[in-house]
């Protein structure tokens, strides 16, 4: 099973970005889908979360709004949607596939929103 993102980068408070975590070797119409960001020192931190059929979606109160998941089930990619960044989203930010049995979690990409 392997998750790869990518997408991140340098960017302007008030700017955009989007995310993508392509995945292989799991049943991705079966997995719930799931950011998270991370910064040294502190936990990971949940950021937003897409149900198996992309039905159902739920995001931390500090991106509602902002943020936006999204998944393609045929390509077996999910995506996050970043408006409105600020220098608190700076963070690396992985993607996790909750499958029956276990989780399994990219390497990450890092975001950096400064001026």
């Amino acid at each position: 099973v392997q998750l790869v993102e990518s997408g991140g980068g340098l960017v302007q408070p008030g700017g955009s970005l989007r995310l993508t975590c392509a995945t292989s070797g799991l049943t991705f119409s079966s997995s719930d889908m799931s950011w998270y960001r991370h910064t040294p020192g502190k936990a990971h931190e949940f950021v937003a979360h897409v149900s198996s059929t992309g039905e159902t979606t739920n995001y931390a109160d500090s991106v509602k709004g902002r943020f936006t998941i999204s998944r393609d089930n045929a390509k077996s990619t999910v995506y996050l949607q970043m408006n409105s960044l600020n220098p608190s989203d700076t963070a690396e930010y992985i993607c996790k596939a909750a499958t029956t049995w276990k989780n399994y979690w990219g390497q990450g990409t890092q975001v950096t929103v400064t001026s």
